[in-house]
């Protein structure tokens, strides 16, 4: 009597079929991250790993969004933003008020905390204003406007933006020629998105459930204290190793599923536009084109490479070919709206809207596109108008 061994309850071609399917969904949901991974890769064969590889990653700029992701998850967890968020309700009342009032504290929090941690404090707060609400038609409108309000906010003081830090500390910037110079675009920005809110948004009744919730207080105090650690860290008062240390370590006591939550995701993302961007600033081709583009028009040059490889990339590149820094300020400032990569602070506001809203990454990146480059040509018209003034 033979035995028959049992044979297997699926096909070996059903298991591909769902790895392939399971592998789809990843790269849809994480689109950003394979573009980067692509981009650095490519780059990589052009030029190859070497030592140097290690001076293209900003460690501070890593370390403080790990540390920043990880102390708003805690929030999270606590249901902080949830709180704020009732209160800015309670206060505004209405759909309009409270979008504008999240723009404009997103605007505030740039010039003091740099673009990406502004982004990262306050997005859920705009999460959750409009979702515990009823008014989710309104959230791609308000994730986009309070990421043109950190992108373009940071641009009137010297640390609100890292290509600002960088460029300010190269060509030693007086403090208030560097005001003077950001402040026209700055203002132009301010109107652009005031009257964006009063023609998209109706002035809607804004209501929240009177669900009560009380923060645990030392767990409050704690994370304030983390927090404010970090931001201190991008002042650079401490070195950032103190950060990624000491805020890693209280979490795994007080709240690991805070580290778990971190968007790693995001940290890579960094890391491979990182060396992208790296990569393209020692191509002998790149380089001896931007120098001779430079000296033709400085400004739309710096615009226009931040479409291609980031402000901030752009801004440690192009500086090598120039003495305009006025101009290279303006571009590397201005030229963060407009595509998705055009500032890394952006990549930020698209993993967080697509986490909350699967399936709307391209509805998102469309209307996303639409008013980033309206903001992108006004801006740069104004700007090339006032300097021939």
């Amino acid at each position: 009597m033979h035995t028959h061994a049992k044979r297997p309850n699926f096909h070996l071609s059903e298991t591909v079929k769902i790895v392939v399917e399971k592998t789809g969904e990843w790269m849809k949901k994480n689109a950003v991250l394979c573009v980067a991974v692509c981009a650095a890769l490519i780059t990589s064969c052009i030029v190859p790993p070497d030592k140097q590889y290690l001076s293209y990653f900003d460690w501070k700029t890593l370390t403080c969004l790990f540390c920043v992701l990880a102390v708003v998850c805690a929030f999270k967890n606590i249901q902080f933003f949830f709180v704020l968020a009732k209160k800015i309700v309670q206060l505004f009342k209405n759909t309009r008020a409270c979008i504008l009032a999240l723009a404009y504290v997103t605007f505030i929090g740039s010039m003091l905390i740099a673009n990406d941690m502004a982004l990262l404090t306050f997005l859920p707060l705009g999460y959750l204003a409009l979702s515990t609400t009823g008014k989710q038609k309104y959230m791609a409108f308000t994730f986009i406007m309070q990421n043109i309000a950190a992108n373009l906010g940071g641009m009137l003081t010297p640390f609100g933006n890292p290509q600002n830090l960088y460029l300010y500390t190269k060509f030693q910037i007086p403090t208030g020629e560097f005001t003077l110079i950001m402040l026209p675009p700055f203002l132009i920005s301010v109107a652009l998105i005031t009257l964006s809110c009063f023609i998209f948004v109706k002035k809607e009744p804004l209501t929240m459930s009177e669900e009560k919730v009380r923060l645990p207080l030392a767990r409050t105090i704690v994370y304030t204290v983390l927090f404010a650690l970090s931001i201190i860290i991008v002042f650079r008062v401490i070195p950032f190793v103190v950060g990624l240390i000491v805020i890693p370590l209280a979490l795994l006591f007080l709240d690991r599923k805070a580290l778990k939550d971190v968007d790693y995701g995001l940290l890579l993302t960094f890391v491979a536009f990182f060396i992208f961007a790296g990569n393209m600033s020692r191509i002998s081709f790149v380089q001896q084109s931007f120098g001779y583009l430079m000296d033709k028009n400085a400004l739309l040059v710096s615009i226009f490479s931040c479409q291609v490889i980031s402000n901030v990339p752009s801004a440690i590149l192009l500086s090598q070919f120039t003495d305009n820094y006025s101009a290279l300020l303006l571009g590397v400032n201005i030229g963060g709206v407009g595509t998705l990569i055009s500032s890394l602070a952006s990549l930020i506001t698209f993993r967080e809207y697509t986490s909350h809203n699967p399936g709307q990454a391209k509805k998102y990146i469309a209307l996303f596109s639409a008013f980033n480059f309206a903001f992108l040509f006004v801006l740069t018209g104004a700007t090339w108008l006032i300097g021939l003034l």
